[in-house]
């Protein structure tokens, strides 16, 4: 069973410092990164804003908890706020130059990557008996240089006056665990092993987003959410930096 304090200490309590310190500081406008695990597992797919929110794991909770605190923190100090509701943030910089560095890896693109390039034994794969085409789960897939597009429309929303809100940030298209592992083959030129798990607790089989809302309300289209732009993106910055940023620092030591 995961251990749920960090989640709480993290996302929750200290976001409630980052408010108060807001609050403090005369801010009045934030965008508050959030995640699509608020919505849990019996949603309507492509999931709009407007689902049920029942998060079925505890990040999901932590999250939503401080998505309810900040209507509280427009009504009282006047903190407009929008929330982000992110689906798989992945990719990198397109030349190579930023990605993800972060220990453990956790996201499946980049383990995937590390599994390309012999720093783990074997790519584990959580589930194979899900209810979808190849029995993988289907997440949606936003790059990174997409989802910080979506940010400066967020603030761009809230700079020209309008109130607090809510928006889903993804493409609509899924693609299974599977088509990723094989996009990372295919770009890596790797055929790295696969080692099947059991499902892990709160994995939905589905999550994909509707994103009519960003769209219409921001003008968000985005631009570089392929999968093969955004596993080609994550491969080059990994590919030349094994060690991470520490690769670049020793470099030029």
């Amino acid at each position: 069973m995961i251990d749920a304090a960090p989640f709480f200490a993290n996302n929750t309590a200290n976001s409630i410092g980052l408010l108060n310190a807001t609050v403090r500081h005369g801010i009045q406008n934030l965008v508050f990164s959030s995640t699509a695990a608020v919505y849990g597992d019996n949603v309507a797919l492509p999931i709009k804003e407007t689902e049920p929110t029942v998060p079925a794991n505890v990040y999901g909770e932590t999250k939503l908890l401080v998505e309810r605190m900040l209507p509280w923190y427009e009504r009282v100090h006047g903190l407009r706020s929008v929330a982000l509701r992110y689906f798989n943030a992945a990719g990198g910089a397109l030349d190579g130059s930023m990605g993800q560095d972060h220990e453990p890896a956790t996201h499946l693109v980049t383990v995937a990557i590390k599994a390309a390039l012999g720093s783990i034994e074997r790519f584990p794969l959580f589930g194979s008996d899900y209810p979808t085409p190849d029995g993988t789960c289907i997440r949606d897939y936003i790059h990174v240089l997409d989802l910080a597009s979506a940010h400066l429309a967020a603030l761009e929303h809230l700079s020209g006056g309008w109130a607090g809100d809510v928006f889903n940030v993804g493409t609509g298209a899924g693609h299974t665990n599977r088509d990723v592992v094989d996009t990372v083959r295919r770009v890596s030129g790797v055929d790295f092993p696969i080692e099947l798990r059991p499902r892990r607790a709160g994995d939905a089989a589905e999550l994909t987003a509707d994103a009519t809302k960003l769209r219409q309300a921001l003008g968000w289209e985005p631009r570089y959410s392929d999968l093969d732009t955004i596993v080609g993106s994550a491969w080059e910055w990994h590919r030349t930096h094994p060690e991470g940023y520490a690769t670049r620092s020793a470099a030029t030591v």
